[in-house]
């Protein structure tokens, strides 16, 4: 097991986290909360433990009322928990099994047991992991993949709707791929769409920026809190970053070099566009960025 793993215990008895920690601490790092309020602002503010070990009675919030909301927040609800308990009744498993638990561990602590458990799950979590990235990211340029940017430009929209905030939207495209390929062959072709997608990377620094591949040489950016002329400024940024490739385009019409055309369209505060209409908006403005010769940027009419 990663030595790295995480583990948090949260138990307002001092007895009980010193003996877990101490047959634990050789292959994980260890953290520790004495009651369920401190356990919920430190998930708030530290790195995330990969499992928590969570005691049902406590004084205050016990058990019950921190898996609930830590299962009722997006940052913390597929952390893997596993109750502890003196309680053996039937219906106190039950219940945290239906709030969310993955397992209950019992005191007096077996060490064989609970180091057992641990593996089991922090293994399934990996697993579960490792397929959700599968799911959401692209496999040739391992940035997100189309379902993922559907996902997130829906909660983002959700986001603006609640808050009146400005989201920006960017569709990109690989000016003449198609030629690139026929040209240059479709391992060239994939080695170009990877460092692409590499360069877009490059170009957003804010935690809520988002660009993911969109479908063939398609590419898309989520703009959160960004305007018409800061997105407009982004996508200047987007041109000139693939530009620094310098990858060769002899077919290309527009350039020697390798370029892109970028369509931009901004949701206004109070404005109720859907991530349909704001995608159609961008889509209409990179198709006008295509009429208009490719290698440039144009926004949508607002």
């Amino acid at each position: 097991m990663d030595e790295f793993n995480r583990i948090l215990i949260v138990d307002d008895e001092r007895q009980n986290i010193k003996i877990l920690t101490e047959f634990l601490r050789d292959d994980y790092k260890i953290m520790a909360a004495k009651d369920g309020e401190t356990a919920i602002t430190a998930l708030t503010k530290s790195t995330l433990p990969d499992l928590i070990l969570l005691d049902i009675m406590m004084p205050g919030i016990n058990g019950y009322e921190v898996i609930k909301q830590l299962k009722s927040n997006e940052r913390t609800r597929e952390i893997p928990v596993i109750f502890i308990t003196a309680l053996d009744a039937t219906d106190d498993e039950s219940l945290g099994f239906e709030m969310g638990a993955v397992d209950y561990i019992t005191k007096p602590f077996k060490p064989v047991i609970v180091k057992a458990r641990l593996k089991t799950h922090l293994q399934l979590k990996q697993k579960t992991d490792l397929l959700d990235r599968l799911a959401s990211f692209d496999g040739l340029t391992q940035i997100p993949n189309r379902r993922n940017f559907d996902m997130v430009l829906e909660k983002e929209i959700g986001k603006t709707l609640r808050n009146g905030s400005l989201l920006s939207l960017l569709l990109m495209d690989i000016d003449h791929f198609k030629k690139f390929n026929d040209n240059y062959g479709h391992i060239e072709g994939d080695a170009c769409l990877k460092k692409v997608a590499l360069a877009l990377k490059e170009v957003i620094s804010r935690p809520g920026d988002f660009v993911a591949r969109y479908g063939g040489e398609e590419f898309a950016m989520i703009l959160p809190e960004t305007d018409l002329k800061g997105a407009i400024h982004i996508a200047r940024q987007a041109q000139q970053s693939v530009q620094r490739l310098c990858i060769p385009h002899a077919t290309s019409k527009v350039s020697k070099y390798l370029s892109i055309s970028i369509g931009v369209a901004t949701k206004l505060s109070g404005k109720k566009d859907n991530p349909i209409e704001l995608t159609q908006k961008a889509d209409t403005a990179l198709y006008q960025a295509k009429a208009n010769g490719r290698n440039c940027v144009v926004s949508a009419s607002q």
